[in-house]
């Protein structure tokens, strides 16, 4: 089954449950920061497997110390329960490394 895109007041509700998401255009993102660039890219190779497990992967912007995600289901033209299920998994993973 095809995911669908989330009506925006379902984006909207979502949001309200995400920390420090926020949705550019199509996409819901999020900039983490980590106190060296080594714990960023591991940050980026750990968040790699949650997505290969989900089948479902992040658009990743790095920069120096700052890793920004973009989630958003192409196939779809928007934002669907997947993306906000990696957004949940992603803060998990976040939040387990501090």
């Amino acid at each position: 089954m095809r995911p669908t895109a989330l009506s925006d007041v379902e984006i909207q509700r979502a949001l309200g449950t995400l920390h420090g998401w926020t949705r550019r255009n199509d996409a819901l993102v999020k900039t983490f920061s980590f106190p060296t660039f080594a714990n960023g890219i591991a940050f980026v190779g750990r968040v790699a497997t949650i997505a290969d497990g989900m089948d479902h992967h992040p658009d990743i912007d790095i920069r120096y110390t700052k890793i920004t995600m973009a989630l958003s289901t192409h196939s779809a033209g928007g934002i669907t329960e997947l993306d906000l299920k990696l957004a949940n998994a992603i803060d998990e993973e976040a939040d387990a490394r501090g």
